[in-house]
């Protein structure tokens, strides 16, 4: 017999999740609302409520739980976090400043510090962008597991040297992937497991960051990149 395909699973388990994220949602609604069979839409809803993803309400309907809103408070608190040491990297290099995450194949502004003047690249907190292209991407996906990133690459303006290159040196580099003109710097941010969280990014005009990064700015990027990891740790 088979095994059961993890995605597959991971799918009908966020189903549920949408599925009572409006209003809960009995047995019966969640098999309505989802599709799935009763006897999967009831273990999966069970072993969600385990995890406390999902909760019983008094009258025994299954509604978000709270460890949802507990990690959106931890990506909102390393978003604060973040945003103080923008504040310097912007400072410090000249250029705004960005912090992204990962979320599937795309990245995520959460926090960003931008130059109050002049020439400069605006990214507003709460943008997605693709995970093909731009410096940022190169960090998020380095250190990530092959059978994450080998499915991008086809569509990606960079290679799998770009990433190896990454890896190699601790921060990535690219200029006008994103944009025409704009050339940016990122770095990653780790957890004390080593697990990265996020990725610190300038970005600017080419005239400005130039083709090769001047040393003083990679290290202010290296710089703002430890500060986070270190106080997340």
């Amino acid at each position: 017999m088979g095994q059961p395909n993890p995605v597959a699973v991971l799918d009908k388990a966020v189903a549920i999740l949408r599925a009572v994220a409006a209003e809960p949602a009995t047995l019966a609604e969640l098999v309505e609302r989802t599709g799935l069979p009763r006897a999967t839409a009831h273990r999966l809803a069970v072993a969600l409520e385990g995890h406390r993803l999902v909760r019983r309400t008094p009258v025994g309907a299954w509604a978000p739980g709270p460890a949802l809103a507990e990690l959106g408070r931890g990506v909102a608190d390393l978003a604060e976090l973040a945003g103080r040491h923008l504040v310097t990297l912007r400072d410090t290099s000249g250029e705004s400043a960005q912090f992204y995450v990962r979320d599937g194949a795309s990245r995520v502004c959460v926090a960003a510090a931008e130059r109050a003047h002049g020439l400069r690249d605006t990214v507003p907190v709460g943008a997605r962008l693709p995970l093909t292209a731009g410096s940022a991407a190169h960090a998020l996906l380095a250190f990530a597991p092959a059978d994450e990133v080998t499915p991008l690459l086809p569509s990606a303006s960079f290679t799998a040297r770009t990433l190896l290159d990454v890896r190699r040196r601790g921060w990535a580099h690219s200029v006008a992937e994103r944009e025409p003109g704009v050339a940016s710097l990122s770095a990653p941010v780790r957890d004390a497991a080593g697990a990265v969280l996020g990725a610190v990014s300038i970005s600017g005009p080419v005239e400005r960051l130039g083709r090769r990064p001047a040393p003083e700015v990679v290290g202010a990027v290296l710089e703002a990149a430890g500060a986070i990891s270190r106080a997340v740790r």
